[in-house]
């Protein structure tokens, strides 16, 4: 299970700094000035309409893609510096798909995690299997680790993977659109979960999403992006802004619901 360290260690702090970052792929600007902490315990959700550069802008806080000019900061180290990935984890648009296409068991996905992050260096091989059974049980999927993934809903695979980020116990977990493609029900547990998660341990997230309406009852703050950074605070006030008014007036891409 997560690491109670989380749950007790000092709210404050910031865990990423995004600062003065600027980024093209060979043509216009995808984002200008771009300039956002995430502290630690914060639940926030990175929203805007398509093609607004939110899921560039998660690649470069994991070190996916290098910004022309300025600067990303993890846990107040330089990115170039940083190495202590454990502490990270970032699951991928589309990873579901992903990893639908192996034959491989759903015991053998988090295995995978412990090996990959080291955290099963020195320790006997009962202790992952034990890490296995208490990260599936946490996301709901107490007996699945032999399943294989390819036989799972899309549903059930999102939170496979969740419990492969948790089983090396991060400090903060970024999500890019986790819940593409699954229904409405699916994706309402599938944000209760990580809300339970940030409340429970204060694991740190960051989630790129339009479902704005599903996640809103859980974070804490909201980032508007649209090429420029627009709105970044509490979530209650950003539904009072003129960012939001202009995000619905412009028919953008954004699911909305009031809880």
């Amino acid at each position: 299970m997560i690491s109670r360290t989380n749950k007790e260690a000092n709210n404050s702090g910031t865990i990423i700094r995004v600062k003065s970052v600027f980024f093209s792929y060979d043509g216009p600007l995808i984002l200008e000035d771009i300039n956002l902490p995430v502290n630690r315990g914060d639940f926030l959700a990175i929203i805007g309409p398509n093609g607004s550069g939110k899921t560039t802008l998660l690649k470069i806080m994991v070190g996916l893609l290098k910004p022309q000019s300025g600067q990303v900061f993890l846990f107040e180290q330089k990115l170039e510096d940083f190495r202590e990935w454990f502490k990270v984890a970032y699951i991928q648009q589309n990873a579901t798909y992903l990893e639908s296409k192996f034959p491989i068991s759903v015991g053998e996905v988090i295995a995978s995690s412990l090996y990959a992050s080291r955290i099963m260096k020195g320790k006997p091989s009962a202790w992952g299997k034990e890490k296995t059974l208490q990260v599936l049980e946490l996301v709901g999927l107490s007996g699945y680790q032999k399943r294989v993934m390819a036989t799972l809903s899309g549903g059930q695979q999102q939170r496979v993977l969740i419990a492969r980020a948790l089983a090396s116990e991060p400090e903060i977990m970024l999500l890019d659109e986790p819940t593409t493609g699954v229904d409405h029900h699916t994706q309402e547990n599938f944000y209760d979960l990580l809300g339970k998660l940030n409340h429970d341990y204060q694991l740190t997230i960051v989630v790129v999403t339009h479902d704005y309406g599903l996640v809103n009852k859980h974070i804490n703050q909201v980032a508007c992006l649209n090429r420029k950074l627009i709105y970044h605070g509490r979530h209650e006030e950003f539904c009072q802004s003129s960012a939001f008014k202009e995000l619905l007036e412009g028919g953008h891409h954004l699911i909305v619901h009031q809880h």
